[in-house]
């Protein structure tokens, strides 16, 4: 297990002080600039009482990107699962052939 390091992440305006893999930081500076940058969107376009509400519309984007990601990862499994029954059927085919 890698050693954890301390990292400030700032999301909608509040600082919060994550120990994480070295390895992750890349990634979780990303998301929380992805996460700010919907947030901003948000704020943009729509009406809001406060940044809270900003913060729940980037949650709720978030949560149904990843749910979507999902069911078109397991789609992609389904799919290679039918054209390696279909690679199988075609060579047995071919060896029949022969």
């Amino acid at each position: 297990m890698e050693e954890l390091i301390p990292v400030n992440i700032v999301i909608a305006d509040r600082t919060y002080r994550l120990k994480i893999e070295v390895s992750d930081e890349e990634m979780v500076r990303k998301t929380a600039g992805l996460i700010n940058d919907k947030i901003t969107e948000f704020k943009t376009d729509f009406a809001g009482k406060d940044m809270q509400d900003y913060v729940s519309m980037a949650l709720l984007w978030f949560a149904t990107e990843q749910s979507q990601s999902e069911n078109l990862l397991v789609k992609w499994n389904d799919l290679a699962l039918q054209l390696g029954g279909l690679e199988k059927q075609l060579d047995k085919a071919l060896q029949e052939n022969k």
